[in-house]
């Protein structure tokens, strides 16, 4: 029997008959499927169990969130085209992509050759993959067009909003084009200088991570000493700066034709990074006050590129539930996801208020999972409740990435055409995509 067949006949026993092949609908021209806003929230770090613990802890039980119930879902391999340590001179390993039964059989593998955050965005902005460490570049080390350059050149508006250092890789990958993603001041200096309407984010020079005056600044995030002073000073590249929380809340209200840099008070993450037990339970250390959330950080932009009668390309980062997952911190991971949580809420209302599922396009993903996070009962036992406000019983066994599977979910016009391109089948959770394949949809939706 040839292996093919076996395959088909275990699929057939795994599945019954009810999995069906999925539909196709390749004709780009239909008017139905073309998106006048693309919005995509992106979870750093965040896979399926760190989902089910933020249910478990917020609400008590399972499938509990807004985008759980979006008709569209699939899960998302985020293996880079290449992997290895960056060297231009000795070149770069290939790696051997996803790997189902090895997944649910080998615990380790699940760590060999993870993406990075760089190549995994890079994929999902541009629908190529690439190379690990990759800022916006092919594995050639040739620039790629981003969703968000390309809603520009249609003359709409774009923006990048995250919760972590706005030249950290994920934003990085959609508005810059670097080899390497560490490269934080060479990528900063070009994400301030380019078309981009809105860049959100943290890396204020002169804040710690608990908002205070740091009386030794730290340049590296926003282009250098050198570039900053020129910045403040007023060679501004056309773009207005705004540190403030009440400014984000008055922008709100009042949207602005600025290109804006919003900058809030503090140096690496809103809140993630904040002092006092970073091992408490959710919301047992005060948050730093007069910072911005994620949420109002994402409003504001919201009204501002909406201003924009052909629409608008936004993308949205809860950064630092990667940052949690790789120092294995239950509660602050929680908090993270909950505030990624309470933000897409914000968003779909506002769609619905302000626009329709009709015009707009919402997808919502990771970029990988990060820290290996199962149930206590082994690498593939799931998560347990112990009831709403408690910490679930979860075990972290890893502080870095993985290559398992992740979550996307999708609603609105062109939120279809992911069945296009779900052709390869897990063991567990069924028809799954690549990454690059989100990258895909947007460009065939997005419309001029």
């Amino acid at each position: 029997m040839t292996k093919s067949i076996s395959f088909l006949i275990f699929s057939v026993l795994l599945f019954g008959c009810e999995i069906e092949k999925p539909k196709l609908s390749l004709n780009v021209d239909k008017k139905e499927n073309k998106a006048k806003n693309i919005i995509i929230m992106i979870a750093d770090g965040c896979g399926y169990n760190h989902i089910d613990a933020a249910n478990y802890y917020s609400n008590g039980k399972l499938k509990s969130q807004i985008y759980e119930s979006f008709p569209v879902h699939f899960p998302v391999c985020t293996s880079p085209a290449m992997s290895g340590k960056f060297k231009t001179e000795l070149g770069l390993s290939w790696q051997n992509g996803y790997n189902s039964g090895l997944t649910y059989s080998d615990s380790v593998w699940r760590n060999l050759a993870p993406t990075g955050s760089g190549a995994a965005a890079t994929a999902i902005a541009s629908g190529r993959k690439t190379y690990n460490a990759s800022i916006g570049m092919d594995i050639y080390f040739n620039p790629l067009k981003s969703i968000a350059e390309k809603a520009k050149e249609l003359g709409k508006s774009a923006g990048l909003v995250t919760s972590v250092p706005f030249s950290h890789a994920t934003p990085a990958s959609f508005a810059s084009h670097n080899v390497h993603r560490n490269n934080y001041e060479e990528i900063a200096r070009e994400m301030i200088k380019s078309n981009m309407d809105i860049i959100f984010g943290c890396g204020h020079p002169d804040y710690n991570d608990d908002g205070k005056r740091e009386e030794s600044p730290d340049y590296k995030y926003v282009g250098g000493e050198k570039f900053w002073n020129d910045f403040i000073s007023g060679n501004n590249y056309g773009r207005k700066l705004i540190t403030k929380q009440s400014e984000f809340e008055k922008l709100l209200l009042n949207p602005s034709e600025d290109r804006l840099l919003g900058l809030p008070r503090i140096h690496s993450t809103l809140q993630a990074a904040r002092g006092g037990d970073v091992n408490a339970d959710p919301n047992q250390v005060p948050f730093i006050k007069d910072i911005p959330t994620l949420k109002l950080m994402s409003s504001t932009a919201l009204s501002t590129l909406s201003q924009n009668p052909k629409g608008f390309f936004l993308m949205i980062e809860g950064g630092a539930v990667d940052w949690a997952s790789h120092s294995n911190q239950n509660g602050r991971m929680i908090e993270e996801l909950k505030s990624f949580n309470e933000t897409v809420e914000s968003v779909v209302k506002w769609i619905e208020l302000n626009s329709s599922w009709e015009e707009t396009l919402l997808i919502i993903t990771a970029d990988h999972e990060t820290g290996y996070l199962t149930g206590i009962n082994g690498y593939n036992s799931n998560i347990q409740s112990n009831g709403k406000g408690s910490l679930p019983s979860m075990t972290w066994n890893s502080m870095h990435h993985t290559n398992v599977l992740i979550p996307l979910y999708a609603k609105g016009v062109g939120s279809n055409l992911f069945d296009d391109y779900a052709d390869e089948i897990d063991s567990l959770r069924g028809y799954f995509i690549q990454n690059s394949e989100i990258g895909q949809v947007m460009f065939r939706t997005i419309v001029r």
